[in-house]
């Protein structure tokens, strides 16, 4: 028996079924997203689950660390779900410490729940890092100019942060920043891709 020819079929089999779980996953959760802006979280938690169930790992490809189960946790937080929402981005966090979306929600959560001290402390993490990752993206000179490009968003994040804000405007500031950010992923990605195709059909001409 010829063990390699054996083996060829079966790997390329394996390797149809990741992608095809992999195409999935994406879907789920860029359906989920779907959802969520269109005021659809008990949808939202349905997609994210189904991700969540195949690739719990997976994060959004768009020069960012936004994770599924970050996106799960937002879900359940948005339907007054906290127990189950606390325990997605707990594990969010625990397998990427810079997803600042996870971190932002989970403070939010532990606002409406028991901890509002250390709710207080997650938002300010999570803003944190939604204004670092937009520093950073914007430093590169190619990518950089469509993301965040009137500084909005991190003018927003750095007078929450300097504010002395109660727990309710907070929540307030917070939730208004993470929906201004969620926006920024979808309209730096388009912005991006029309330019670059623009580029091309100019090159080509």
């Amino acid at each position: 028996m010829n063990t390699k020819k054996l083996l060829v079929p079966t790997c390329l089999a394996a390797l149809t079924y990741l992608s095809g779980c992999g195409i999935q996953v994406a879907g789920d959760v860029q359906a989920g997203r779907n959802a969520l802006h269109t005021g659809r979280p008990h949808d939202a938690v349905s997609y994210f689950l189904r991700a969540a169930e195949v690739d719990p790992t997976y994060r959004i490809p768009y020069r960012l660390t936004v994770s599924v189960l970050a996106y799960l946790g937002r879900a359940y937080y948005e339907i007054g779900r906290y127990e189950e929402a606390r325990k997605a981005l707990e594990k969010a966090i625990s397998l990427n410490r810079d997803d600042s979306l996870a971190h932002l929600y989970l403070g939010l959560t532990l606002l409406r729940s028991d901890n509002p001290a250390r709710g207080r402390k997650e938002i300010e993490s999570g803003l944190k890092g939604i204004h670092g990752t937009l520093e950073h993206i914007a430093s590169d000179n190619v990518s950089g100019i469509f993301w965040d490009p009137t500084r909005v968003i991190r003018s927003n994040v750095e007078k929450t942060l300097g504010g002395q804000l109660d727990d309710s405007q907070l929540e307030t500031a917070a939730v208004q920043i993470a929906a201004n950010f969620e926006q920024e992923i979808d309209e730096a990605r388009r912005d991006e891709s029309l330019s670059r195709r623009g580029a091309a059909d100019s090159s080509g001409n």
